[in-house]
């Protein structure tokens, strides 16, 4: 089988949520490829307190991106910098214990088993269900070699990005190029950054861990300067996570929600390969016009965006999650803020 489908499969996972301060849709689609590697999380109320939406962009195979999928929200639940209230930190920290977590023998046969179920389901013709393992059983998980001595953990990656709302505070994670996008008085702002090879604090790191840059791509064949997993340009033992040649350290900004801000995307670049940000907002925009189920306005981007033929922009795997916030927050518009976004 090659990289694309004779014909696209335009069968779409979509869903619907919401709670009392926001509500979602989501779809996602294979389209053209041969197989599908994206996979999300979406949570309202992750905790009570916090809601959780994440698009996760595997290359390579499928397994990465379903095992962020299950486990990444988890992770920032666990770590004692959220019980503190330091979100940011404990978001940071898990996205690297991501590949942590693969590269010991019990992540091995984590990853083993969700490439099953996927190939599984695939083959029934199928969606493989997000994760509903709510019990976060993943607190002690063993560092132990992999199963083999030569195990360096997974090949294959993912992109992440991430969106978390707690209170009038909106958190955004990203390493890959996944984009999240907010729709503030009609303009679209970008609150994450593609990390690509040709970006000056990329390449630097890149070429500073012994990698290199050929064709726009990271030694030659990836197109993408963070990620979790792709563990052989992670083996520079003198070197910590965030240094190595490909990391999964996430870039995050932290924004002040206003009665000025409208709705959130955060899509794969399935998405953003065929629509500009502002392109997209003033697509959901129009569409929110007559559409008040947002999982629908989701699949109407995904079919703007599909390709009618193979080889082309629009052919890539297509996931969008759409996030509108209720305006019953207690505040008011403030002329001091700005509409872009502060970074840390």
């Amino acid at each position: 089988m090659g990289v694309y489908l004779s014909t696209p499969k335009t069968e779409k996972a979509s869903e619907d949520g919401e709670n009392d301060r926001l509500r979602y849709g989501l779809s996602s689609m294979q389209g053209w490829r041969a197989t599908m590697e994206d996979a999300h999380a979406a949570f309202t109320n992750l905790d009570g307190l916090t809601s959780f939406f994440g698009v996760y962009d595997g290359h390579g195979g499928k397994e990465v991106s379903r095992f962020c999928a299950k486990f990444l929200h988890h992770q920032v639940l666990q770590h004692e910098a959220y019980a503190a209230g330091d979100l940011g930190t404990s978001v940071r920290k898990a996205f690297l214990r991501m590949d942590e977590m693969m590269c010991g023998k019990t992540g091995q046969k984590e990853l083993a088993l969700l490439k099953a179920a996927a190939d599984h389901s695939s083959s029934n013709g199928q969606n493989l269900p997000e994760s509903d393992d709510q019990n976060g059983q993943t607190n002690h998980w063993p560092s132990e070699e992999g199963i083999n001595s030569g195990y360096k953990g997974p090949s294959s990656g993912t992109t992440a990005c991430v969106a978390i709302i707690r209170n009038n505070q909106l958190l955004v994670a990203n390493a890959g190029d996944s984009r999240c996008v907010i729709c503030r008085k009609g303009k679209a702002h970008d609150l994450s950054k593609d990390h690509k090879p040709e970006l000056a604090a990329e390449k630097k790191r890149i070429l500073e861990a012994g990698g290199y840059i050929q064709y726009g791509r990271v030694n030659g064949s990836l197109n993408l300067a963070r990620a979790i997993g792709d563990m052989e340009m992670k083996q520079n033992k003198s070197l910590p996570a965030e240094k190595q040649i490909v990391t999964a350290n996430p870039d995050i900004v932290t924004v002040e929600l206003t009665e000025d801000d409208d709705f959130l995307i955060v899509a794969c670049d399935g998405i953003w390969d065929c629509l500009s940000s502002q392109q997209a907002v003033d697509f959901v925009k129009e569409q929110l016009k007559t559409e008040k189920k947002l999982s629908a306005v989701c699949e109407r981007v995904l079919d703007r965006c599909l390709a009618p033929s193979s080889g082309q922009e629009g052919c890539d795997n297509m996931t969008m999650i759409l996030v509108q916030f209720k305006k019953s927050m207690d505040q008011k518009p403030s002329s001091k803020q700005q509409p872009g976004p502060s970074a840390k």
